[in-house]
């Protein structure tokens, strides 16, 4: 009984929680950039605002734009940002509350990558699909960026399968809950540290290029193209994808999380917190994973698209397909090596 109750609660509840911390997310986002810039900026509340204002103000269609495709690609963006973020935090959820459901062995990687990639597939339909030059030029920028940076996340994705596999062979080595419980630092050698900071150094990078966020807004860029993807969205479409938005910033950053950072309170402190015949435990852990998300957005997306520039698409593609494909794969090779010789 309990699993078919979570079984049904979980999507209803993920879809909200999913859309308000997104949202939440980008109004601190805004605020910290802010005060970094020496201004006031807006309130933590305004995305809150603008979405009840978008779901408020008529939705225009483009009169040469493929109507199902255009108006189908944001609701596909934001079901399935809400897919991606089910399948990454439940999964480790349940882990932490040690509640056996069969939803316990998803989280696995090479599902994480496919879905990662529909709702920027989806937002490239519809831009494609608007008849708008502007869009159509956002679009073709978008899928460079989707093809470049996949290889990197590919090789950190096979770098962590790798190096769980030696860890713990009976386990499935693409398992979220398999890297959640047999955290990387805790198994490696002083090379094996070394390359696990280079798949960090390449996430940098990786999750700012998967959420379309500054230096690698190209598919949107403002003061280029008008938005590019987004021009002729409006009304509760551009709403969606607002929201879209937001949930797979927070499905990107809950990933980063989980993969380098899984330690829960016990794993950290050796205690458990109990009072009242209660143990209080599970509520440090997601008090902690809320900590971490705020502090790894904060540094990987707030920081980066502070401190840096727009690059040009040309750019980003060499840095993506390039650098951060070398550097990914050294962090492999270091991780590697470091497993084999401490099999020796």
């Amino acid at each position: 009984m309990i699993t078919l109750i979570l079984t049904l609660l979980m999507p209803a509840f993920v879809l909200v929680a999913g859309i308000v911390l997104g949202l939440l997310m980008k109004g601190v986002d805004r605020k910290f950039a802010a005060y970094f810039q020496s201004r006031i900026g807006p309130p933590v509340l305004q995305p809150f605002y603008d979405m009840g204002k978008l779901m408020m103000k008529q939705s225009i269609i483009p009169e040469n734009a493929v109507t199902w495709i255009f108006k189908g690609a944001p609701v596909t963006a934001l079901s399935s940002s809400v897919l991606l973020l089910i399948y990454i935090v439940v999964p480790y959820f349940l882990y932490l509350s040690g509640v056996n459901h069969f939803f316990l062995q998803a989280g696995d990687l090479i599902v994480i990558l496919y879905v990662l990639a529909i709702p920027t597939v989806a937002l490239v339909s519809g831009g494609f699909s608007s008849g708008s030059p502007y869009a159509a030029i956002g679009a073709q920028r978008e899928v460079v960026l989707l093809m470049c940076v996949e290889l990197p996340l590919a090789v950190t994705t096979i770098t962590f399968a790798t190096k769980m596999s030696a860890v713990c062979e009976s386990c499935p080595s693409f398992s979220l809950t398999t890297i959640a419980s047999h955290p990387v630092w805790n198994t490696m050698g002083p090379m094996g540290i070394l390359g696990g900071m280079m798949l960090l150094l390449s996430f940098v990078f990786i999750v700012p290029a998967e959420s379309a966020k500054i230096p690698f807004d190209q598919g949107e860029a403002e003061t280029e193209i008008a938005e590019g993807l987004l021009a002729e969205y409006s009304g509760k479409y551009l709403a969606f994808i607002q929201m879209a938005d937001g949930v797979k910033s927070l499905a990107l950053v809950s990933l980063t999380v989980i993969l380098f950072f899984p330690h829960g309170f016990t794993d950290l402190t050796g205690l458990r917190i109990t009072g009242g015949g209660y143990d209080f435990t599970l509520a440090a852990d997601v008090v902690l994973f809320f900590v971490k998300i705020f502090a790894v957005y904060f540094l990987l997306i707030t920081t980066v698209r502070v401190i840096m520039a727009r690059f040009k698409i040309s750019q980003a593609a060499k840095i993506l397909l390039l650098t951060i494909t070398v550097v990914s794969l050294s962090g492999y090779m270091l991780i590697y090596l470091d497993t084999f010789i401490s099999a020796l």
